[in-house]
């Protein structure tokens, strides 16, 4: 449920809410699934079901300290991708795509003129492109 609810928490509002919500009712129980998904953090709510789970398994001290330390790196990249989310793209870097996008598509024609020359309708492909 962590990975869906991240899936979901990073992507924009409604977008697949609906499929969200199924997918998490048919997959968990019905009272865990309602508080996952009534949660105003998805993410850490479903992080936090993981630890309660792992506290509950009949397994030494040591492999349930190894399991939370991987829940620790789970929460770790969770920050960062809300982080990377959250950081507005440098306008040097968006101007850079745009110009550079603008030159291949003025360039395109005549790299594929040679491509086409033996067709009818080799002139047009150059207005076409």
């Amino acid at each position: 449920a962590f990975v869906r609810s991240m899936k979901r928490h990073l992507s924009p509002p409604q977008e697949d809410e609906e499929d969200y919500v199924k997918d998490i009712e048919a997959r968990l129980a019905p009272e865990q699934a309602e508080a996952l998904i009534g949660a105003t953090h998805r993410p850490n709510r479903a992080l936090f079901d993981l630890s309660v789970a792992i506290e509950q398994l009949p397994m030494h001290f040591i492999r349930k300290n190894a399991i939370n330390n991987n829940l620790s790196i789970f929460e770790d990249t969770l920050g960062g991708c809300e982080r990377l989310l959250s950081s507005p793209v440098p306008l040097f870097y968006s101007r850079h795509t745009a110009r550079f996008l603008a030159a291949w598509l003025l360039l395109l024609p005549l790299g594929l003129y040679s491509q086409f020359a033996n067709s009818w309708n080799h002139w047009m492909m150059i207005p076409a492109t």
